[in-house]
């Protein structure tokens, strides 16, 4: 299985555009020892050639260029693009799909309160019905069953709900729903490997830190170090869980659930442009670097 990171910050990207937060500030100016992020995507094949899109961040484009596999030019128009696989309905998630519309007909992969969200709050599969019929919508089974897709040869994917936050738009904001969001376990049939991708984990339960525990890689939330952080560098007064995300630090945060997990290989992603791991020298780097957890960067390829 290959696993390319096509972005790994979390939405507005690193630096964002209007932020002058420490993180952003320094990255911007080379105060810091840090890399320009764009926000989360992922892409996996079994082959190499063939691949499936984990989300379509609005930096899409910028991305694609830099991962020629995804344009192998073997015709005059021409994709390795076979899937599309939503793990919410998030703008930051989605709207990449948007600067896809030449190639539609797209397969799409998602829960039903994903489609619903994407055809009413966010009508984007509506939107794009006008370029030859837009999508192929595919529903995806929570009940633990794996599913395929049949051009992405050798692969399997278990999807699981997270507790996580529908999107501002979503019609139930405020009335959580199975399938809001997943996590996701992809399986080389052939090596009996597993990547489990989530990159909105925001309350673990008992399944999803099973699912985790067993698999052999994990790309899993990274928005924030605190709870607080938000507040704590001026912006707001949200709180990560009011967000849909689990911080790194805190006794019932990301570090202390994967500390015990001894399988997996353990990557963060979807990081805010806040988050202090994102400077290489910083304290909070050096913590994960202890626990032995990565930071996940855009080009960051793994092999399963």
């Amino acid at each position: 299985m290959f696993i390319h990171v096509l972005g790994s910050a979390a939405g507005g990207g690193f630096p964002q555009w209007n932020c002058n937060c420490r993180m952003c500030h320094g990255v911007r100016n080379g105060l810091i020892n840090a890399k320009p992020r764009t926000q989360s995507s992922i892409a996996v094949s079994g082959n190499g050639v063939d691949w499936v899109l984990f989300n379509t961040s609005p930096d899409l484009l910028a991305q694609l260029a830099t991962f020629p596999k995804l344009q192998p030019a073997r015709s005059i128009r021409d994709t390795a693009i076979r899937g599309i696989i939503f793990m919410d309905s998030q703008i930051d998630h989605t709207t990449g799909l948007l600067m896809l519309r030449e190639g539609c007909p797209h397969e799409i992969y998602c829960s039903d309160m994903v489609y619903e969200d994407l055809t009413t709050g966010f009508p984007l599969f509506r939107m794009l019905e006008h370029w030859n019929g837009g999508i192929n919508r595919n529903s995806i089974p929570l009940n633990g069953d794996t599913f395929t897709i049949p051009a992405i040869d050798g692969i399997e994917f278990r999807a699981i709900p997270v507790k996580g936050k529908a999107p501002p738009y979503s019609p139930h904001r405020h009335d959580p729903h199975t399938g809001d969001n997943i996590g996701i376990q992809v399986i080389d049939t052939r090596t009996n490997k597993t990547l489990f991708y989530s990159p909105g984990l925001g309350e673990p339960t008992e399944d999803t830190i099973a699912l985790m525990s067993q698999s052999d890689c994990l790309l899993v939330d990274g928005t924030f170090w605190t709870e607080d952080e938000m507040s704590e560098v001026g912006l707001g007064d949200k709180k990560a869980a009011d967000m849909g995300h689990l911080p790194q630090s805190g006794d019932e945060g990301m570090i202390e659930l994967l500390k015990p997990m001894k399988k997996p290989r353990k990557v963060l992603i979807h990081i805010n442009n806040t988050n202090p791991i994102l400077d290489e020298d910083s304290i909070q780097r050096e913590t994960l670097k202890k626990e032995g957890i990565e930071v996940a960067f855009d080009g960051m390829e793994l092999e399963l």
